[in-house]
């Protein structure tokens, strides 16, 4: 798997207990040779919760990447036209902005991060992580499943028996996700088995 030269913008969302799983895959992206282009949501960028202080996952961030992480509206938008991505990934991926991006509204820098790439005709992939992909959130999670342009990372139900409703993504598979969405291919099975 090689992902020289690729240019891939990478999108954090506020599930914050996904993070310990996303920030190794962010650091495979750049083994594999990506540039990677960070873009992180208001929640990300100022909420301190249980999971760590927003100061320290910025860094960290910052730290893997090697680049300042875009956190405004106005400084995701050249992703589009100016400074274009290959890929863009938003992982983890919260209902909340599931939501809003199958509505088509952009209020946060990965979602314009996103509306610029798509722009473009080129893949935005997606990892979730959401309490409520089962339930009133499930007609936007089918909304996108059924997009141009928009690939999943594999997920399936990570606590069926206390959670029922939710659904995460095997973050392990992003790479693999994203060398198959830069061929227009969604990598399957689409949802799989989740390991406690």
């Amino acid at each position: 798997m090689n992902l020289e030269g690729k240019r891939i913008g990478f999108g954090l969302t506020a599930s914050h207990c996904t993070y310990e799983d996303v920030f190794p895959q962010m650091e495979r992206l750049k083994q594999l040779g990506a540039e990677v282009v960070p873009i992180v949501s208001y929640n990300v960028k100022n909420v301190d919760t249980k999971f760590g202080k927003a100061k320290d996952h910025i860094q960290r961030i910052e730290d893997i990447t090697g680049e300042k992480v875009i956190a405004t509206i106005p400084d995701a938008e050249p992703l589009g036209p100016i400074r274009p991505l290959d890929c863009m990934v938003i992982a983890p991926l919260t209902g909340n902005s599931m939501s809003r991006l199958a509505n088509a509204i952009t209020d946060s820098p990965p979602l314009m991060a996103a509306k610029a790439t798509m722009r473009n005709q080129n893949p935005v992939v997606l990892g979730i992580a959401t309490n409520d992909a089962l339930g009133l959130n499930g007609v936007n999670l089918m909304r996108l499943m059924a997009s141009k342009n928009i690939f999943f990372i594999p997920f399936g139900q990570d606590a069926p028996e206390k959670k029922p409703n939710s659904l995460v993504a095997n973050m392990e598979l992003l790479p693999n996700t994203i060398v198959n969405a830069l061929k227009q291919k969604q990598l399957q099975p689409v949802i799989i088995p989740f390991d406690d």
